[in-house]
């Protein structure tokens, strides 16, 4: 157990230097401390209204958060990866309330789950920790202002265009519900759109994946 315990802590050491300076001593505290989580891809970690258990650090996998509208439509807001962590979970904790979006493992994840009594104690304590909470909270606020700018003010198939660039490869392995709940909009509207995109000559739809062969048009269209 101590040895699983301390190859845990190295996995956090690695992804989180917030840890790196604490003493020996903090340190083989924190080890008995955290509670190793695994979840396969697509399970539910946390809901609306749930009470927050304690404040998450990835080690394997990609974390997504999503907001529900009351119509079912849902958007996604952002996703974790190791070396970050949820501003949701985040501001949970510093507001003493439950969660008002839900987290959803995108692959199978591991994490260590650090309990709201240890959270407090290294908020007080170690500096570099609440740098790291202060900080996460400020970019994941950034990045949410310009989510809420896009779905404001630019138009849906510059958003699509931009999400299809964004993968890297023109592959596209999505299906055009998942594509849907990346932009917050209905499946149909974005099926419409992606065949919009095929009869421009801007990409060719397959079975739950398309593959980009216009890049630079696309990106003149995400552009606009």
């Amino acid at each position: 157990m101590k040895n699983d315990r301390s190859s845990d802590l190295q996995a956090i050491m690695r992804s989180y230097p917030a840890f790196s300076g604490l003493s020996p001593e903090r340190r083989e505290e924190l080890s008995g401390e955290l509670v190793a989580m695994r979840f396969s891809a697509g399970t539910q970690i946390f809901a609306e209204n749930q009470p927050c258990r304690g404040f998450p650090l990835l080690t394997e996998g990609s974390l997504k958060v999503v907001k529900q509208a009351s119509n079912g439509r849902e958007l996604v807001l952002y996703r974790v990866q190791p070396g970050g962590s949820c501003i949701i979970t985040s501001s949970c904790l510093l507001s003493h309330a439950d969660y008002n979006a839900r987290g959803i493992a995108e692959t199978d994840l591991a994490l260590q789950l650090i309990p709201v009594g240890t959270f407090w104690r290294l908020m007080a304590e170690h500096e570099p920790f609440r740098d790291f909470v202060f900080n996460l909270l400020a970019d994941r606020i950034s990045n949410l202002m310009q989510l809420v700018e896009e779905v404001a003010f630019a138009r849906l198939d510059q958003r699509l265009a931009r999400v299809l660039l964004a993968n890297g490869d023109d592959m596209v392995r999505v299906t055009h519900q998942q594509l849907a709940e990346e932009l917050g909009s209905v499946r149909e509207i974005v099926s419409r759109l992606l065949k919009g995109f095929a009869v421009q000559g801007l990409v060719i739809l397959g079975r739950e994946h398309l593959t980009i062969v216009n890049r630079d048009e696309l990106r003149k269209l995400a552009a606009m």
